[in-house]
Order: C-alpha cells, then sequence, then structure tokens
C-alpha cells in the first residue's frame, strides 16, 4: 500500500475499514494479525496543531510520516526495524525520534542494559541526525529528555548525556553520570546546561532554558531533596523516600511552581511547590491519575487523564465542557486523550473497545468534527474484536476485585474454557477497558480471558495500592485465583477448563499457580517470569545496589527483613519445582534487561530435573517488552498451541 493509498483509506468512514480488507465473509483473523505491530502509534501534534507526525506501517514497512492538517506530507523515512520508543516535537520545525537497544557491558555499566538515541528530523532540510552523533566530548546515547526551547531563529533540545573528560590524547570516560546537555538542532552543537552528580539528578527548565529547579535523590538514605536553579545551595523542600517513590512531574498552573508527586508518605500527595516560597498547595486530591497534561508551548499543567468520569480533567472550564462532549460522539468505546494543541483547537484521540481495534481521530474542538488518522489493526473487522467488560468479585479476606474479562466473539458467554492473564508490575499497574492485542489473540481462538486488578494494582486508592506490599506469592495470588470461582458463579466459564498466561510479575503468577497453588490450572504459561525469587533479587543488587530504592522496594514488595530472607524461597516457584502439578510453557527474549533469561533457564532444568512437562522457547533479538513483530507472533502461536493442546477450546 502506498502512501497516499494510505492517505484516501484514512478518509473513510467510521467502523469502515480500507477496501483492501472489504468483501465476503471470511473465517476468524490468523493469530499473526494480533501479533503485528499497530499499524498507527506515537500520534503526536505540533505545538500550533497544524502538523502531526506518527509511526506507520506503509507498504509492510514501519516508517516516520509527518503532515499538515491540510494534506500535505512533509516528511516519509523508514525506521527499519529500530525499537521506536517515543516522538516528540521541538518547536514547528524539529520531530525528535527515541529508539533503544539492547546492548552489552557499555560505558563502564559491567552489565547488558537497554540504551537509548534520539534522532532529530529537520522538517525544513528533510533531514534527520542523531543527537551527540558529531560531538566528541559526549557518549553516543541519551539518558533522559528534558524538553525543548526555542529562541529567534533557533531550537534547541535538552537530553541527559554522559560527559567525557579530556586531556592530551582525547577524550575519555572517568564517570557513568549524566550531564544537562543542550543541543542546538540546526547546527548540532552541544553544550552543557547543568553538570550532574554521582547521585539521581533531575532537572526542570524554564522557558528560557534555564535550570529552574534541580533535584537530587540519594540512593543510599533515600533522602529526595530540591533546589532553587541549578547550583544545589538554595534548598527548597526535602522528603524522605526509601524506594524512590516522590519526583518533580513538570510545571505547576504557574511559571513560578512546580508540580511535586510524592507517594512515600502515609498520603499520596501531588503538590505545587512554588519556586520562590517554598509553599506548597495540593491538587487534583479526589482524582486516581494516569498522566498529567501539559500545554505544548507554555508547558504549564492544564490537566491531566484520569481514570474516572470522562477520562480527563481540566482547570478550564470551557475546555472541560468540550472534552466532556466527545464520549457522546463515540458510544460504545473508550475514548482516551493522545495529544493537543497549544489551544485545544485540536486535538488527537484514540478510541478501543467495544467493536474497535484501535483508531486514532483528529477532532476540531471548535467545530466538533472529527476524521479518523488511522488505524492500529486495519485488517480486523468489527466482528472480530472480542467484548470486554468489567467484572468484579471479593477476595477471601473481602477485598473487592476488579477485572476485566474478554469474551471471544461470535460464541454464547457460557461454560467457556478460560485463560487467567494477570498483569506484570506488580505493583502501580492495572488492566483496564479497551483494546488488548494479547488478551484478543486468546480470544479469537474462543478463549475467555480474565485480567484481574489484584492488590497492588493502580487506580483503587493509597490503601489498595499499598495492600499489595508483603503479598508477592501470597494474597496477591489468591486475589487471581479466586476470580475463576466467581467467573463459574457468574455463569461465564467452566471452571474445570482453566490455564494461566502471564509477563514479567505476570509469568511469575503463572509459574506461582502450579507450583505454590494446586489443582487449580490444567497449563501455565511465564513469558520474561521470575522463577527464582532470591536469585532475581541478587541479580538486581547486583546492578543497582544493596542500600538502595530497589532492594528496599523488593524487602517491601515481598515482606523479607533481609536480602537473604528465607521467604525469597518459599515464594519461589522454582524451589517447588517437584509440587508442579500442570504442564508448563517457558517464553524469554535473549535480551531481556528486565528479568534475565537465566530465570527461564533455571526454572527449565529444575522442572526437568523433577521429571515435570515443561518446553522452552528461546527468543533472539526479543527484549522484556516484547517489541518485535517477529517474536510477538512467535509467542502468540507458541502459546497459543500449547493451551490448545492441555486446554482444548472446545
Amino acid at each position: 500500500m502506498t502512501l497516499r493509498n494510505l492517505v484516501s483509506c484514512l478518509a473513510v468512514a467510521v467502523l469502515l475499514q480500507c477496501t483492501i480488507i472489504l468483501g465476503p465473509a471470511r473465517a476468524a483473523p490468523d493469530i499473526e494479525t494480533y501479533g503485528k505491530l499497530p499499524g498507527i502509534e506515537l500520534v503526536r501534534l505540533s505545538p500550533s496543531g497544524n502538523r502531526y507526525a506518527f509511526i506507520a506501517v506503509v507498504d509492510e514497512q514501519r516508517r516516520l510520516v509527518v503532515a499538515g492538517v491540510d494534506g500535505q506530507l512533509l516528511f516519509n523515512s523508514s525506521v527499519g526495524d529500530s525499537k521506536v520508543r517515543d516522538l516528540n516535537w521541538a518547536g514547528e520545525d524539529y520531530v525528535l525520534l527515541t529508539l533503544s537497544a539492547t546492548v552489552d557491558k557499555r560505558i563502564d555499566f559491567g552489565h547488558r542494559i537497554e540504551f537509548y538515541n534520539a534522532i532529530s528530523v529537520d522538517l525544513r532540510e528533510k533531514k534527520a541526525a542523531v543527537i551527540f552523533a558529531n560531538t566528541p566530548s559526549v557518549a553516543n546515547y541519551v539518558f533522559g529528555y528534558y524538553g525543548s526551547t526555542s529562541a529567534p531563529g533557533k531550537d534547541f533540545a535538552y537530553f541527559g548525556g554522559i560527559s567525557y573528560a579530556q586531556n592530551k590524547t582525547g577524550y575519555f570516560l572517568d564517570h557513568a553520570y549524566a550531564d544537562l546537555q543542550r543541543i542546538d538542532l540546526s547546527s548540532g552543537s552541544t553544550t552543557v546546561a547543568a553538570r550532574g552528580t554521582p547521585k539521581r539528578d533531575d532537572w526542570l527548565l524554564s522557558p528560557d532554558g534555564t535550570v529552574l529547579v534541580n533535584s537530587i535523590y540519594d540512593e543510599e538514605t533515600g533522602s529526595w531533596r530540591l533546589f532553587r536553579g541549578d547550583k544545589r545551595a538554595d534548598l527548597l523542600t526535602q522528603r524522605n523516600a526509601p524506594i524512590g517513590d516522590v519526583g518533580v512531574i513538570g510545571f505547576g498552573r504557574t511559571h513560578d511552581t512546580v508540580l511535586v508527586l510524592d507517594n512515600s508518605g502515609s498520603i499520596d500527595l501531588l503538590e505545587e511547590v512554588n519556586v520562590e516560597t517554598g509553599a506548597s498547595e495540593a491538587v487534583l486530591t479526589d482524582v486516581s491519575v494516569t498522566e498529567f497534561l501539559f500545554d505544548p508551548l507554555s508547558r504549564l499543567l492544564i490537566g491531566a487523564r484520569i481514570h474516572e468520569g470522562t477520562g480527563a480533567v481540566f482547570f478550564d472550564p470551557r475546555t472541560q465542557e468540550s472534552w466532556d462532549s466527545l464520549p457522546a460522539a463515540f458510544p460504545g468505546v473508550q475514548v482516551h486523550l493522545t495529544s493537543l494543541s497549544a489551544d485545544f483547537a485540536r486535538i488527537v484521540i484514540r478510541t478501543d473497545g467495544g467493536r474497535d481495534a484501535g483508531t486514532y481521530w483528529m477532532v476540531d474542538t471548535a467545530t466538533g468534527q472529527s476524521s479518523p488518522l488511522g488505524y492500529e489493526y486495519s485488517t480486523l473487522l468489527p466482528r472480530d474484536v472480542a467484548r470486554t467488560q468489567m467484572v468484579r468479585y471479593k477476595a477471601s479476606d473481602g477485598l473487592e476485585i476488579e477485572a476485566v474479562l474478554t469474551l471471544p466473539p461470535q460464541r454464547e458467554a457460557s461454560n467457556l474454557p478460560l485463560i487467567v492473564m494477570p498483569h506484570g508490575g506488580p505493583i502501580g499497574v492495572r488492566d483496564d477497558l479497551g483494546f488488548d492485542w494479547w488478551a484478543q489473540a486468546y480470544a479469537s481462538a474462543g478463549y475467555a480471558i480474565l485480567q484481574p486488578n489484584y492488590r497492588g494494582s493502580s487506580g483503587y486508592g493509597r490503601d489498595f495500592r499499598q495492600a499489595g506490599y508483603g503479598e508477592w506469592g501470597k494474597k496477591m495470588l489468591t486475589d487471581i485465583s479466586e476470580g475463576i470461582t466467581a467467573m463459574a458463579e457468574q455463569g461465564y466459564i467452566d471452571p474445570t477448563r482453566t490455564c494461566i498466561i502471564g509477563a514479567s510479575y505476570g509469568g511469575y503468577a503463572a509459574l506461582a499457580g502450579v507450583t505454590l497453588q494446586q489443582n487449580t490450572y490444567r497449563c501455565a504459561v511465564s513469558v520474561a517470569g521470575v522463577s527464582d525469587v532470591y536469585a532475581f533479587f541478587g541479580w538486581q543488587m547486583d546492578r543497582f545496589g544493596f542500600n538502595g530504592s530497589t532492594a528496599r522496594f523488593r524487602r517491601e514488595v515481598t515482606g523479607a527483613a533481609t536480602e537473604g530472607d528465607d521467604i525469597m524461597r518459599e515464594i519461589s516457584p522454582m524451589t517447588h519445582a517437584e509440587k508442579t502439578n500442570a504442564p508448563v510453557l517457558l517464553i524469554h527474549g535473549k535480551d531481556d534487561t528486565v528479568v534475565p533469561f537465566s530465570q527461564s533457564e533455571d526454572m527449565s532444568r529444575a522442572l526437568q530435573g523433577a521429571g515435570k512437562t515443561v518446553e522452552f522457547v528461546r527468543m533472539d533479538g526479543e527484549d522484556h517488552w516484547l517489541s518485535r513483530e517477529q517474536t510477538r507472533i512467535k509467542m502468540l502461536k507458541e502459546s497459543l498451541a500449547f493451551v490448545k493442546k492441555h486446554n482444548p477450546p472446545d
């Protein structure tokens, strides 16, 4: 499909797809359809709202596309099979693309790590340049993006970058922490805007590019301090945050305030801290925030995406009224704010859920007119999309659990085989209504999918989140399995025909479900899951230290008193490999930098040694997040074949 065909395809009416997929009735889509990377993603409006950029699949290639709202194509270039992580505008003439790659033992980190690069695309010159690539004094990787500023005839971007030291023979590395680097996007020249420290630094820039505040987190003590300017001499406030759950989010509602999110105390606080006086004021106290919204020009806080109501709250009543009118125009689907112009005259929204597999829309808020920009899964017809709904049940201790239930299309919602699919994290993450490519793939094969938001999940208040601490492998686990009985009582599923599948902590839960628990699941699939909690935390300590926030978080979430606490072995599936009472499939990417590949290797050996049924799928070139299309498809094919073998859908 050419770009011209793509553009004409995007002009179709709601709920229709491109003509290339319309036609007579057909069978359910192949499993590969769900594993493909989205046909369009990361749609971002320029500050004026007159341009937009996105990643698209065109002629089976992933491309960066930039266009004007008038239909003019401004840029179109392949990004190959790069792992695209983010896309931002710097003014009206530059697009910044953030990519990542798994790298072995670089820049003296001593271990495999996911490194990030950034590419600046000059729309006037129609050319791209890698940030720091031509700056010999800075390592060729970025460590955080800190925004952009403009001056007459100049646009600047700010990234964290490791500065090299210099002697008579050239540049050399003498530290592994980042400074704040300012890049002139027209020339590529780089200067140090602020010096970093061996502690964890963060900066917020004023509109003129000077450092408004600098925060420092001390990993050893858990102390977080906020300073005015960049000299670290004028202390504004400090907090004790043992697990590092405090930081500057951005500006408040004025340029003399900064927004501080502090979840380290007895209550969660979102505060505007006045940079001049140090006085603070709580904001957005009665909503569950999923993302903060800032004006793209002033960078001031204007609202937030939230779980409640219409999904977003704004301080300006007219903006709120404009947003609240949108859901009525898109009945039966979830509406997500994706990008906005400086004056809220244009916004980009994404709809999904219901019978919508994911659609991006350009909305003119003044006229109320909307037009589709593209479809994430254009070959899926509405009838192919499985229904989702929220269900509720009570855990054994009375705590109410909410879960997403996905029901297979064109099947009666009764006595169905079930796949339980817990999310990763485990703390501060949740599943919600909408199109989930992984759940939808299994539903297309005839399974009901249950995604429980067990204790510790976000969006249900501080007490619910805190209830997850100390419950790794305990009540977190029973919160998941108790959903099976509840769904059976509500008539949806056959409780004797259940498997469990998950990734990361969800992979741990899958393994724990057939080792720590018994006679619950017919099979388990662990994707990049933790099998040996003690070894996993030891691996993390080697990377991050034994006295830092990571160590303290792991102790809290497991309930361990020390790093060597026996509780870590007691809740490890590998410790109980001989108790495994169902077939296990292990899937793991060799480039995983979050949960080491050895976690699945060791579990495979332990299960084999115990005479248990186990299969192990190794995925070359794949990371923790299933970033590549080829391996996403492989994971779906292998896991679905395994589940069909041990828990047939019919």
